[in-house]
């Protein structure tokens, strides 16, 4: 593995995880051009935007998006996103971000312009991102089981990504971000890194409610009974079926 800078402990765990995975490919492997640039600056500026600033714990997904800019005057290709979770609790567990990715993004060669249709193929099949977690317990999950984003020479591309989180996980504060390796034969190199989207993981209300028991439902009747004796020993409307 490359690497372009002197890497912290999270980037390092994620090029080495993704480095490990096999690449995916339907035909004889070709050896990509390095997009490495002479100076060292990351050739991809990556930016993570649009999530939510909470998920809530067996809730449905919130979407967010990635962004892939290439800086050089090369096309970038065999890109692979690698997002690095750091949980506050060091609670969360590999199984309990639902993370998943689409492979065709805006403003790539196969959809050059606007959004996926909806229904369409692209639209339909996210890919999963299966987490495992680093000697520091951080998540580290690789964009795997396609043969990797291409980025134009000063193109963008933006890829649509969504988590949900399941009921098991705790509260906590979460930060990501994203290592992004261009993947060569048996070695790759380190060529962009995101800024950090940070969120919560809160609990739903309706769980927190059954933690606590039941409401004492005495007092709102106490307060709806009515004070005359009379009042209370009148007759009621039929319940009886007709």
């Amino acid at each position: 593995m490359r690497l372009l800078h002197s890497p912290a402990s999270l980037c390092l765990a994620a090029a080495a995880l993704l480095a490990a995975a096999p690449p995916v490919r339907a035909e004889p492997p070709v050896e990509l051009p390095s997009c490495v640039t002479d100076d060292g600056a990351f050739p991809l500026a990556t930016r993570l935007h649009g999530g939510p600033d909470s998920y809530t714990a067996g809730g449905g997904f919130g979407t967010w998006y990635l962004d892939l800019t290439n800086t050089t005057g090369r096309t970038c290709a065999g890109i692979h996103p690698v997002v690095v979770l750091v949980d506050g609790k060091r609670a969360l567990k590999p199984s309990q971000p639902r993370l998943e990715f689409y492979g065709t993004p805006k403003g790539g060669p196969e959809r050059p312009e606007g959004p996926v249709d909806a229904g369409s193929p692209a639209e339909a099949r996210p890919l999963p991102v299966r987490f495992e977690t680093t000697d520091e317990d951080e998540l580290v999950g690789a964009f795997e089981g396609f043969p990797g984003f291409t980025v134009g020479p000063r193109k963008t591309i933006t890829v649509k990504v969504r988590l949900a989180v399941t009921s098991d996980a705790v509260p906590n504060e979460v930060t990501a971000n994203a290592a992004v390796v261009q993947r060569h034969d048996g070695d790759g190199d380190w060529v962009g890194q995101s800024n950090d989207y940070r969120f919560t993981i809160d609990t739903d209300p309706a769980d927190a409610a059954d933690e606590t028991g039941p409401a004492d439902s005495a007092a709102p009747a106490d307060r709806d009974s009515p004070t005359d004796p009379a009042a209370s020993a009148a007759p009621t409307p039929s319940t009886s079926p007709r």
